[in-house]
């Protein structure tokens, strides 16, 4: 990493920065050997994974209960913990050598904030209400409307992470949103690192009724 990229991600990190470096470092060890991110990616964990993560951390609700579905890697429901001590993130994924690497990482990084489960989504219906759900990389809003919703407290938030075609996206399944009580969707551009590809999140809110 270059001196000035270091100091800018130094910048957006804060306080959360540190925990970041040694996030990042156990990715870099053991990311690409256990199957959670590919070889390639090590050299743009930062900018691709981590910058991109982080930026969805200030859309979460202050002290909000926070799911973070098929969080694999802990991309981005790590992330968030470490940069939002005031909300609780359970990382949730179905596969159990995700859930135990999820495991692992929080220990290292001390996470008191953070905890794992292991399930899909839909297991989790009706016995959750969280006060926001994320998702990156994980499927199509059609789906995510579909596992995300029945997960939200009313007023909750619903935010996922999406790539450049995210308006498009979101006009193909604001349908299938709605019929989740999804409603106010919108797509929040967020660059907060100068020279780093922006972020777009599918931000929608659960409706009472």
């Amino acid at each position: 990493m270059a001196a000035g990229a270091a100091a800018d991600y130094r910048g957006f990190f804060a306080q959360a920065y540190d925990g970041v470096a040694r996030f990042a470092a156990l990715l870099e060890a053991e990311g690409p050997v256990r199957g959670l991110i590919g070889p390639r990616e090590i050299e743009r964990l930062w900018e691709r994974h981590l910058v991109n993560c982080g930026a969805v951390a200030g859309l979460v609700p202050a002290g909000a209960s926070v799911i973070d579905i098929g969080s694999g890697a802990g991309l981005p429901g790590i992330v968030v913990a470490l940069m939002r001590r005031d909300v609780k993130v359970e990382l949730v994924d179905s596969m159990l050598r995700r859930t135990v690497w999820l495991e692992e990482a929080v220990a290292a990084l001390e996470l008191g904030n953070a905890a794992v489960t292991r399930a899909r989504a839909e297991e989790l219906a009706g016995r959750r209400q969280a006060g926001a759900v994320l998702s990156r990389a994980v499927g199509s809003l059609d789906h995510l409307a579909r596992w995300c919703g029945p997960l939200l407290a009313p007023g909750g938030v619903f935010l996922a992470l999406k790539g450049q075609g995210a308006q498009e996206e979101l006009e193909a399944s604001r349908a299938a949103l709605e019929r989740r009580r999804l409603v106010a969707a919108a797509v929040v551009e967020l660059a907060p690192v100068a020279g780093v590809e922006a972020t777009y999140v599918v931000r929608a809110t659960k409706a009472a009724k």
